[in-house]
């Protein structure tokens, strides 16, 4: 240390050198120097260094070097020995492939990888430590040169992404994952469907829908519902074993996928023990609840190689397991199956006809037996399908009453009637036929009278016909409505007459307004016992002021007999087939009562 002259002191470099002249040493030559800015840069290079150090250290990844050539680790972080479990004195001057037996050699690989590489690299794995603890580290390899340019190192920093993958995870788990019975939901279905088919290998897949499960709800509550579902998906499991698919598909529902073989033999012994288990009371809370299940199989590629087809068949199996009464377990029948398919593409077909408001009406006179003149028109449906062709009304009138659409369409087609009518002679009423599904909601009357005071057609020329099993289905409510209807003065007709179980006792309570008797007895009238029923009937119309009409009138023979035992009305062929409304316009603008009243008497 030196001190100026101000007092201050500075650090200094001293060399001595003796100073000889001759034989005698005359002293010494100091040569002094300051070296305080060397001193401040070399604590500056230190300082660097130490934080360096301590960056490194204490980084919160994994952090390492290692010799590009010996492929000997150099250097590791604090964290590294964390994560490693091993402090870096075990660790320095060592290989992955020594360290790390088991996966040495891949990390080596990776390090060869990034040295023939033009940039970094990011590998991902999962670490196993010797104490057995698991991380999955994210790990970034670099190239770097040292002084030397032959020297040359390999830098990595691991970075523990274990939460966010497991969180990830966990995510995956929950969104193929059923929350509450903790099966595989309808999306794990679809892929372990597709892995199949891809794989090509063959399974079964077995849909179950509980039986009566809507009633516990009801009558229990909706938290005792998603108890038995859970009880439901442990005794599914159960039932199958831990090796095979399980997935809750919908509110009550659940799927199966069976591999393996003696497919079919399999399915039927595992859905048969479903059934039974399910049957089994289940306990929630103290009490019992009851519901069962249906269950419909399909295998693979037997009955299809497509998820779609596969789908709907099975679907078709466990309709018709449904629709037996449940708690059995159907595989698909082609011929049985495909015909329903072909029943519900119908259905499918006649509800976008309906909003389309293409089902049309026909026409088809009813004369009057005395006189000739075309006295009603009996509005009949007609439906062509657009690839079909003509569908007969006795197969899509049935199937608007099965699937709920005859509300609808009946509104419709009554309205189109009225319309249809208003271009008539004021004498022709329109008659239409009601279904019994009509009267279930009991507004038909309010219904009809709010169509006729849209189309301003006269309520007495509205003919509405009812059949002897409409009646039986519910005599009070249908009498109730029937009366309102006649309150309004719309005619009241028993279609069909004959051929129910109508009971006599029914015209007590209501008078029809006119008879149609059914077209098998028309047909027989010439036969002995046929004739006797037409004349009983008539008879009682007689007595009870009720017209009768015949239907089905296809000869002359037929009409003199039937003039003869006293209807009043004949309907049939031999007077006109069913026709468009153009049509009938032409025809009762036409008309001429002289004509028919020739025909008749001749």
């Amino acid at each position: 240390m030196a001190q100026r002259a101000d007092g201050s002191q500075f650090s200094i470099e001293l060399s001595l050198t003796p100073w000889d002249d001759g034989a005698v040493r005359r002293g010494f030559v100091a040569i002094v120097r300051d070296i305080s800015d060397r001193e401040q840069l070399t604590k500056e290079r230190e300082d660097a260094r130490a934080f360096l150090t301590t960056v490194v250290s204490q980084m919160p990844a994994m952090f390492f070097v290692k010799d590009a050539h010996t492929r000997q680790y150099l250097l590791i972080n604090e964290f590294a020995e964390r994560t490693i479990g091993r402090p870096a004195s075990e660790v320095i001057g060592k290989t992955d492939e020594e360290l790390f037996p088991a996966f040495g050699k891949a990390y080596m690989d990776r390090d060869t990888s990034v040295l023939n590489a033009e940039g970094p690299l990011t590998f991902e794995s999962e670490f196993v430590r010797e104490d057995g603890e698991r991380s999955i580290l994210k790990t970034t390899r670099a190239v770097i040169s040292g002084a030397n340019p032959s020297d040359r190192y390999i830098l990595g920093v691991s970075e523990d992404v274990t939460r966010t993958r497991r969180a990830e995870a966990e995510v995956i788990r929950l969104g193929r994952h059923d929350a509450l019975t903790g099966l595989g939901n309808a999306a794990s279905l679809t892929s372990r469907i597709n892995e199949l088919i891809h794989s090509k290998a063959a399974f079964a897949m077995l849909s179950i829908d509980l039986d009566r499960f809507k009633s516990i709800n009801d009558q229990f509550g909706h938290e005792v519902g998603d108890a038995v579902l859970t009880q439901v998906g442990r005794r599914l499991r159960a039932a199958t074993g831990d090796l095979d698919f399980l997935a809750r598909t919908g509110g009550n529902e659940f799927a199966v996928i069976l591999t393996g073989g003696q497919l079919q033999k399999r399915a039927l012994k595992v859905s048969t023990d479903i059934v039974r288990r399910t049957a089994e009371p289940f306990a929630v809370h103290g009490e019992p609840a009851h519901c069962g299940a249906s269950v419909g199989i399909v295998l693979c590629p037997e009955d299809g190689d497509c998820p779609a087809q596969l789908r709907e068949r099975v679907d078709l199996a466990l309709y018709r397991a449904k629709r037996g009464g449940g708690g059995i377990a159907c595989f698909f029948n082609r011929e049985m199956d495909l015909a329903e398919h072909d029943r519900r593409k119908l259905e499918g077909d006649l509800r976008l006809a309906i909003a389309r408001d293409e089902i049309d009406l026909a026409y088809q006179p009813v004369v009057c037996a005395s006189t000739g003149r075309i006295k009603s028109c009996e509005a009949l449906a007609r439906w062509t399908h657009p690839s079909r062709g003509p569908i007969g009304p006795d197969i899509f009138i049935s199937l608007a009453e099965e699937c709920g659409l005859i509300g609808k369409l009946g509104k419709d087609l009554l309205r189109k009637a009225c319309v249809d009518a208003l271009c008539w002679p004021d004498d022709v009423s329109v008659a239409l036929n009601l279904s019994a599904n009509q009267f279930r909601g009991h507004t038909l009357p309010q219904q009809v009278a709010k169509v006729l005071a849209e189309t301003g057609l006269n309520p007495r020329r509205l003919q509405l016909e009812v059949t002897e099993s409409l009646v039986i289905t519910d005599v009070e409510g249908t009498l109730r409505q029937l009366r309102d209807l006649r309150a309004q003065g719309i005619q009241i007709l028993m279609d069909d007459f004959g051929t129910g179980y109508c009971s006599l006792s029914y015209f007590q309570q209501f008078c029809f307004d006119k008879v149609k008797l059914d077209r098998s007895f028309v047909r027989d009238v010439a036969v002995r016992e046929s004739r006797a029923i037409i004349e009983a009937v008539i008879g009682l119309g007689q007595k009870l002021d009720m017209g009768i009409v015949a239907e089905g009138v296809e000869t002359e023979q037929q009409m003199r007999l039937l003039v003869e035992t006293g209807c009043t009305h004949l309907q049939g062929y031999l007077f006109g087939r069913p026709m468009p409304k153009d049509t009938i316009v032409d025809l009762l603008r036409n008309h001429s009562a002289s004509q028919a009243s020739s025909r008749i008497t001749a």
